[in-house]
Order: structure tokens, then C-alpha cells, then sequence
């Protein structure tokens, strides 16, 4: 079986594919990953053929003059605009550009390969609907990965976007929005822990605990005080990654509705928080963002990154950005979470995380009012309950090496 996988993003999009391509791979079947030069390096020690055609990602890498922006127009008040209106206007905006000029600027770059290789299935990011049109044009099974963008993604709101391009490539409309998906997805959680709003069940495996190859914690992790919670906090890649190209003048000068937050005051905020929490020992990764470490007091240690999976069968609580990865992880290890988010999926993740009772949202941003909402879920043992049977939940699902025989199947009906 030939499976052609696309991942764009950060690279926590691949960590979400890779246990499931390794597992294909073990099973002696061939799978090419198209992606981004940043993202290429993650797969290089799985039997896997890497090709590195996708763009850096950034929202402005796929406008064109013919994205209607509607009332989401950029002015001057969109940097002033609060969390809600800032989400709000990022989703219309992501919704219409993913159906729009991405899709078809994906499927501009990936279909040439796909024709070369001839796939039996695909495997997409979540954010590439360039390959839903792809495998309708092959005839062949395609399927989202865990992803958050596909959490979120409101199939009627990309429905229109879609047959509108279906129509410029000559393809079928369809008349029902779940077309998206007609063969469902991949997920890493039960059913009743989705996060997912819109979308029907999926194919549910395993969250996998070690993902990248010889994960190890180093030694001074093994000193920190266990006599007292232990806190963890990360921003995820996505966000650092982002502010790396706009310092190094990457991004392009197209002004967007919304405004990414600052990875820069975001940590600031979190370290300032961990310095309150003197009861705690707190581990704060910076992702390689420049932060102030002046005065910073004995209980807070700062690195650029750890193995995350593996720390947090350790931790008491996790302050996070919400990323779908790291929720993910969270749950796998029964850790609480303190939700702190920055954009995309990671607002509507953090509102179900509250609904879950998996921990708290934390909307009063300052260090304050952070440090208030770690010490409020630690404190919380119906949170420390429901993150175990979480737990207990995921531990139910069959491994992600069974992935294999369902996805065999997949395409034999398909056939």
C-alpha cells in the first residue's frame, strides 16, 4: 500500500502523524511525507520518504486578491481588538483562506507528486483541504490526522469554498458539507473526551507517551525537589516559530484581521507567574524565545525544551497554551491543566478543557491572575479525578499500530 501524507505547520503536526507512519512502515508499507523544511527534519530517522515541497507556512503565504475578507478587513483596531474578537476574526478569516486560495495553492503543489506516486490513501494535515480535492480527482480514501484545525473547522463554513473549486477543477460538487471527511479521521482520544465540534466518530488510537526516537530527560530533572507540586509550562512551537520568521523578516508585509499575540510578552507572563507560585517548583520552557531572567528566583528553572510526554507522567499541573498536542499529552498522563491560549484551536480547546473538567481556562492574563488559576487546579481534586479517568478512557483504545489493519481495509473497500 502506497500512502502519501502532507503535513504543513509547526512541527507538532508531525508529532501528531509520525507514531501512525511509523506503524505503517514497520508493516512493510511505503509512505511518502510532503512538508516543510522545518518540519522534514522530525521524520528523518523513520523509513519514511521525506519530500520538501510545502511552503513555510504563514497566512499570508497563501493570500490573493480574490480572498474576500468580508468584515474581517485589517484597520488600525486590530491590534487593539480583545482575545474574543481577535479569535473570532482569525477563525472567519482561516476558514475562507483553508477552503480558498490554500486549498488551491496545496493542490497546485502536491498533486504532481500524487500522480507520480500513485497513492492508495492519503493522510492530511488537517489545515490541507488542497488534498481532499486531490483524492476526489485520484478516487482514493483520504483522511485528516489529529489535528486541532480540524477540531475546530465548521464543515458547512467550507463547504461553499470547496465546490466552488471543485468546479474550476472540473470535479463533482457535493452536496453534503461532511464530503470533507467522507471517510472519517484519525483521533488519539475516546469519543467522550473529543475535541472535536463538528465533525463525526473517528479512528481512535492510542496517544502515544514516547514519540521522537531515544527521548531522554536530563539529569538535573532528576534533582528537582519532589516534596512540593511540580509545575510545567510551554508556549508549544508554533507560535515561537512564528515570531522567529517575522524577526528574521520572512513574513510578508500583508497586513491580516487579527494580530498574533507576542510569544515574548506571553512568557514573560508565565515566568512572572511561576516566580508567585514559591510553593511550587515550575519548569518553564522558552522555545528558544528571549525572556528576562533577571532576579529569577530559586523554585523556577528555565529550558528551551525537554522531552514533553515524558516529563508530564511527572507533573502535578501543566500550564499550556492548549495546543492539541499537548492537551493530548496531558491526558495520556493524567496531568491537569492550566489553559493559557494564544490562538487558532487553542481557545476553543482551553473552553473544553473547562467543559471536561480536565482543569481551568486562564482568561485573566496577567501573572496574577495566571499563578490564581494554576493554584485554583491544583488545588482541585475533581480535576486530578477527571484527568485520571481520562486516562483510564485512553488506555481503552487499541494501540496505533492497529491503525494499520482498519487503514488496510479502508482502501481494500475502496478499491
Amino acid at each position: 500500500m502506497r500512502v502519501l501524507c502532507t503535513t504543513i505547520g509547526s512541527p507538532s503536526h508531525g508529532r501528531a502523524q509520525l507514531p501512525l507512519l511509523r506503524a505503517l512502515a514497520a508493516a512493510g508499507h511505503e509512505v511518502r511525507v510532503a512538508t516543510t523544511e522545518e518540519v522534514a527534519p522530525l521524520f528523518a530517522h523513520d523509513d519514511l520518504t521525506v519530500v520538501t515541497c510545502m511552503p513555510s507556512f504563514t497566512p499570508q503565504m497563501f493570500l490573493d486578491e480574490e480572498l474576500d475578507l468580508g468584515g474581517d478587513a485589517p484597520g488600525a483596531e486590530a491590534a487593539d481588538a480583545d482575545p474574543e474578537q481577535q479569535q473570532l476574526a482569525m477563525m472567519r478569516f482561516m476558514t475562507r483562506l483553508l477552503s480558498g486560495p490554500m486549498a488551491r495553492k496545496l493542490r497546485e503543489i502536491v498533486l504532481p507528486l500524487a500522480r507520480d506516486f500513485r497513492p492508495h490513501l492519503v493522510l492530511r494535515d488537517g489545515m490541507d483541504l488542497g488534498s481532499v480535492l486531490i483524492a476526489e480527482e485520484l478516487g482514493i480514501p483520504q483522511l485528516p490526522t489529529p489535528s486541532g484545525s480540524s477540531n475546530v473547522m465548521d464543515p458547512t463554513q467550507v463547504h461553499d469554498g470547496l465546490n466552488a473549486l471543485r468546479e474550476e477543477f472540473g470535479l463533482p460538487a457535493q452536496e453534503d458539507p461532511l464530503s470533507v471527511v467522507p471517510h472519517g479521521r484519525v483521533d488519539y482520544v475516546p469519543a467522550d473526551f473529543s475535541f472535536a465540534r463538528h465533525l463525526p466518530g473517528s479512528y481512535s488510537y492510542r496517544q502515544t507517551v514516547q514519540v521522537e526516537h531515544d527521548s531522554v530527560l536530563p539529569e538535573w530533572v532528576a534533582d528537582l525537589p519532589t516534596d512540593r507540586p511540580l509545575v510545567w509550562a510551554a508556549i508549544g512551537t508554533a507560535l515561537p516559530m512564528i515570531q522567529q520568521r517575522k524577526e528574521q523578516g520572512e513574513a510578508q508585509p500583508t497586513e491580516l484581521p487579527f494580530e498574533f499575540p507576542d510569544p515574548v510578552k506571553t512568557l514573560q507572563s508565565i515566568i512572572e507567574a511561576a516566580a508567585k507560585l514559591t510553593e511550587c517548583t515550575v519548569v518553564v520552557a522558552t522555545a528558544g524565545v528571549p525572556v528576562d531572567t533577571t532576579d529569577l528566583p530559586p523554585h523556577v528553572h528555565l529550558t528551551e525544551r525537554l522531552p514533553q510526554p515524558l516529563l508530564l507522567e511527572s507533573v502535578d499541573l501543566f500550564l499550556t497554551h492548549g495546543g492539541f498536542n499537548s492537551v493530548r499529552e496531558a491526558m495520556r498522563t493524567a496531568t491537569p491543566l492550566a489553559v493559557l491560549p494564544q490562538f487558532g484551536d487553542q481557545q476553543p480547546n482551553a473552553r473544553r478543557v473547562e467543559e471536561l473538567g480536565l482543569g481551568r481556562e486562564i482568561t485573566d492574563r496577567t501573572p496574577d491572575g495566571i499563578a490564581a488559576v494554576c493554584r485554583e487546579v491544583l488545588a482541585d481534586a475533581g480535576a486530578a479525578a477527571t484527568a485520571r479517568r481520562a486516562r483510564l478512557r485512553m488506555l481503552t483504545l487499541p494501540a496505533v499500530e492497529h491503525a494499520v489493519a482498519d487503514l488496510e481495509r479502508l482502501v481494500g473497500d475502496h478499491a
